[in-house]
C-alpha cells in the first residue's frame, strides 16, 4: 500500500523502462498498425538502465508509472512491470480515445497525481514531455538510454506527439 506521505518517483514505460524498438516497425508504414504495436508491448525487453534507476528511486520513494499507453493495455502493462521485478505502484494511463500529444496527456496525468502526492522526479524519454514537465515545475530525468535508428526514433516521436497514441 502506498504511503501518502512518501514522495513518488514517476517513470514512463516505452523507451524508459521497456525497449519498444522491436515493435516500432508497426508505426513506419501507412496505415500505422496501432493494434499490433500495442499487442507486442508485453514482449518488450526491459531497459537495464531504466529499471536500475527505478529500483534506486524505490529505496526512497514509492514508484508510480505515467504512460501514454491507452487504458485498454492496463492488464498487460501491470503484468510486464511485475515480470521484470519493478515495484507495484500506481499506473496512470491515457483514456482509450485520448489522442492528444503525449506532452499534454501525460502532463495532465502527472498534475492529477501531484494534486495528492509529492512528485520527487519524473523520468521520461520524450524530450517534449520532459520539457512540459519542467515547465510545470517538476524535476525531470530525461531517459536517453534507448538508442533508436533515426527512422524508428522518428516513428516513435510521431506516435507520441503528432498522433497521441503512446
Amino acid at each position: 500500500m502506498a504511503d501518502p506521505l512518501r514522495p513518488v518517483a514517476v517513470f514512463d514505460l516505452d523507451g524508459t523502462l521497456s525497449d519498444a524498438r522491436h515493435r516500432l516497425h508497426f508505426l513506419t508504414g501507412r496505415p500505422k498498425n496501432w493494434n499490433a504495436f500495442l499487442r507486442a508491448a508485453p514482449q518488450d525487453p526491459p531497459l537495464t538502465d531504466g529499471v536500475e534507476l527505478a529500483l534506486r528511486w524505490a529505496e526512497e520513494c514509492d514508484l508510480g508509472y505515467v504512460t501514454g499507453r491507452p487504458e485498454r493495455c492496463r492488464r498487460d502493462t501491470v503484468r510486464w512491470l511485475a515480470r521484470h521485478g519493478l515495484p507495484t505502484g500506481e499506473l496512470w494511463m491515457r483514456g482509450d480515445r485520448d489522442y492528444r500529444p503525449a506532452r499534454e496527456a501525460k502532463l495532465q496525468l502527472l498534475r492529477e497525481l501531484a494534486a495528492t502526492r509529492t512528485v520527487a522526479v519524473a523520468v521520461d524519454d520524450d524530450a517534449e514531455v520532459c520539457a512540459a514537465y519542467r515547465q510545470a515545475g517538476f524535476d525531470v530525468v530525461e531517459a536517453d538510454w534507448m538508442a533508436t535508428a533515426p527512422e524508428a526514433g522518428a516513428a516513435l516521436a510521431e506516435a507520441q506527439e503528432d498522433e497521441g497514441r503512446t
